[in-house]
């Protein structure tokens, strides 16, 4: 009789043990999940801190017209883990319901150098108006023509999308007509990062 319980005695030890060991297994992988994702926080505070910088009327008669126009550019730099980099451009103080340019340039000034022309915006009723762009930014350099050496493009300037857009300025074409835009029609500059010289905001 003593032998029979000892062995029930036994059984029943022994299922109660098996009864834990998948809670045990339960537990683990949730530590695994959460070590996981802490490392992946930590690879990711690790990498390039986003930055921004302000753009401010490319000339006195701009700033004469609209001397609260100003633009902020924040830079998310992502081309190590994604291949592009991501610019968020919000501007204000502009004329209401305008289309602009927006451009990196080699110079930020005339003559601008080689420049690029990475997107285009709309401000609202109240003159406010942004855009965000993936593409390559610190990095961005242009070869011309084929001749050794390259040209940065390190700094942002903003163009009228249309000759008529700086009329609010300059009168009915009174303004310039420049290349810059997709049609090839577009006015004067509006806003740039000369505020840098003789520096850059882009590395």
């Amino acid at each position: 009789m003593n032998t029979i319980k000892k062995f029930l005695l036994g059984a029943n030890i022994f299922n109660r043990k098996a009864e834990n060991r998948p809670r045990k297994h339960r537990l683990v992988l949730p530590l695994v999940i959460i070590t996981g994702l802490m490392l992946s926080f930590t690879v990711q505070a690790e990498g390039p801190v986003p930055y921004q910088f302000k753009l401010v009327p490319a000339s006195d008669a701009i700033n004469a017209c609209l001397p609260k126009a100003s633009a902020t550019v924040m830079i998310f730099p992502k081309g190590e883990l994604r291949g592009v980099d991501t610019l968020d451009l919000k501007a204000e103080g502009l004329p209401p319901n305008t289309a602009f340019t927006v451009f990196l340039t080699n110079l930020a000034n005339i003559p601008f150098g080689a420049s690029q022309y990475i997107a285009e915006f709309t401000t609202n009723e109240a003159g406010r108006g942004g855009v965000r762009v993936d593409a390559i930014i610190e990095e961005a350099f242009a070869i011309v023509g084929g001749v050794p050496g390259r040209q940065e493009l390190n700094h942002i300037v903003i163009w009228f999308a249309d000759p008529a857009g700086d009329d609010v300025c300059f009168g009915p074409g009174g303004g310039p007509v420049t290349p810059f835009d997709g049609d090839g029609q577009a006015g004067g500059t509006v806003l740039s990062s000369k505020n840098f010289l003789p520096g850059a905001p882009l590395p």
